[in-house]
């Protein structure tokens, strides 16, 4: 594939093949693409309460809402390497965007709770699909060197849209509402697919690709299920502490509106910093990144039950905890995109409903904890499962050590 290709999205990516040059143009549109879904996807969280007054429900069942494009996501993700055998990826990327728009215009003008609910299936759709194909595109877009880099870009994204989407759909919701605000996602997903549309190459489908059928039968391969495991554990603690930080910093922190946001602020940027970072350790020390990240994590953990209330230890906790966490994915897809070569949209499926469920349980669990123990508890716990993933992920490079003789 040539710059010009690339370009004018008329060429033509063999199946399989890597380019020889790299299409950046195309790694910023589904950058884009990212912002805007990421930014969708966790919309409600900042307007709850002006969506559940005006759809007469419960702030508890519009909450209801992340939960079904959770689950739709986990269904995409197992569905799409199917489609991907069939249509070019292209196509597919491009139909996954217009359905991001859709779902924005749909709760926007959503006159019932059921029309709601039924926007957020469809961004649950564009979550798990489009996370299933990102590892076999970046594949398709830059030379095999440039994998990590280019996923960097894409979870760059991912990490400016954890920083901006619940201030930014705050913001909106005071000014012009929370319809208004869910509107404005509709022209930022327009601007994605008019970018996608001009800069991405066509990428043929495979039919004969191994597992696009069944993701599922990936895991009769020992190194794969060592590494779904591996990153199922991560994401699990990742959520069973990160979920319930507001609360901890309002009960143990005793922080305000103000000093939330700041902690929530350096968390986000530091992430943005660490996933631009990432890219460059992962070309040469992938399974160190990826054994580094949790053991950091676990020891963000333990440090917060012992300052959590010490404000400037916290933000500067917090901030690394965002800095590593927010990276750390980057190394899983580029694993992903590294392990499974041949069946990336197979593997990509398979790690976006690890992951979906990971964080539902993690989430699940922890908030038993909170409930029950406290937040000492609640962490330690996330620690320790910090530690197990460290350790699997440790057993999952000494099989694929093993497996490369």
């Amino acid at each position: 594939m040539t710059t010009q290709v690339c370009a004018s999205g008329a060429g033509a990516v063999p199946d399989g093949a890597a380019p020889s040059s790299a299409c950046w143009s195309g790694v910023w549109a589904m950058a884009l693409c990212v912002f805007a879904l990421i930014a969708s996807e966790f919309m409600p969280v900042s307007l709850l309460t002006p969506i559940a007054a005006d759809l007469q429900v419960s702030e508890g069942r519009v909450g209801q809402g992340i939960a079904v494009s959770g689950v739709l996501a986990v269904l995409a993700s197992l569905a799409i390497p199917a489609l991907a055998r069939r249509m070019d990826r292209r196509v597919l990327l491009l139909w996954l965007t217009g359905l991001m728009g859709l779902s924005g215009a749909v709760i926007a003008l959503a006159a019932d709770y059921a029309v709601y609910l039924a926007g957020r299936a469809l961004i649950g759709v564009v979550v798990g699909g489009f996370w299933a194909l990102s590892a076999a595109t970046a594949m398709r877009l830059v030379p095999t060197q440039q994998v990590p880099r280019a996923l960097a870009i894409f979870n760059g994204g991912n990490a400016l849209a954890t920083v901006v989407a619940a201030p930014l759909g705050s913001y909106l919701g005071a000014v012009i509402g929370w319809r208004g605000a869910f509107a404005c996602l509709v022209p930022v997903a327009l601007l994605a697919w008019l970018w996608q549309w001009a800069s991405l190459p066509a990428m043929r489908p495979e039919p004969h690709a191994a597992g696009a059928r069944n993701p599922l039968r990936l895991l009769q391969r020992p190194l794969v299920a060592w590494g779904m495991l591996a990153v199922g554990v991560f994401f699990m603690g990742q959520f069973v502490l990160f979920t319930y930080v507001r609360p901890f910093a309002e009960t143990v922190t005793l922080v305000g509106p103000y000093s939330l946001s700041i902690i929530l602020l350096a968390t986000g940027v530091a992430g943005v910093i660490g996933t631009a970072l990432v890219g460059l350790l992962l070309e040469r020390r992938l399974y160190t990144v990826l054994i580094a990240a949790p053991l950091a994590m676990a020891a963000v953990a333990v440090a917060l039950v012992a300052l959590g209330e010490n404000l400037a230890a916290v933000v500067a906790l917090m901030a690394a905890w965002g800095f590593v966490a927010t990276a750390a994915p980057v190394g899983w897809w580029t694993w992903v995109a590294r392990t499974l070569p041949q069946q990336a949209e197979a593997g990509g499926g398979l790690m976006v409903a690890t992951v979906q469920l990971a964080i539902a349980l993690g989430s699940t669990v922890g908030g038993l904890l909170f409930d029950a123990r406290g937040y000492q508890s609640t962490f330690m716990a996330s620690a320790a499962l910090l530690l197990v993933s460290a350790g699997l992920v440790f057993a999952t490079a000494r099989k694929d050590q093993a497996s490369a003789r």
